[in-house]
């Protein structure tokens, strides 16, 4: 029988530990990673997290698996705290329990995705 889209989100997310924008910056200041897999149009239009890298999400297993050849050089290893940020924190949940699947056993999401942070007042880049 397939799952519904609530099913197979409240499933990923019953494996992460979500953060909230406030915890997520700590992540970061501390040397984990915030990976924004927004569309390059929504960063443009919205604004950054000023320290997260920006991967599109059809490559991001790719770029953060910890055995992939194609690894992005700033993720360590598994154990290296991983924070995916996407629009409102849908995608990014599917895509931190992939994550999870792959090995990175501290990634997770960002609770309210962008718009989140956002209106939390913490900083954001915008395009000039």
């Amino acid at each position: 029988m397939p799952k519904t889209i609530d099913e197979l989100f409240a499933q990923a997310r019953a494996r992460l530990q979500r953060v909230d924008p406030r915890a997520a910056a700590a992540i970061l200041a501390g040397g984990g990673l915030v990976v924004d897999i927004r569309p390059a149009e929504q960063r443009r239009r919205d604004g950054e997290i000023p320290g997260a890298i920006a991967v599109e999400r059809n490559v991001l297993e790719w770029r953060l698996a910890p055995s992939s050849a194609y690894r992005i050089a700033e993720l360590t290893g598994p154990e290296h705290e991983v924070v995916i940020v996407c629009a409102q924190g849908f995608a990014s949940s599917l895509a931190a329990a992939a994550l999870l699947d792959l090995g990175l056993v501290h990634a997770t999401d960002l609770d309210g995705g962008f718009e989140s942070w956002a209106a939390s007042g913490l900083p954001v880049r915008r395009a000039e």
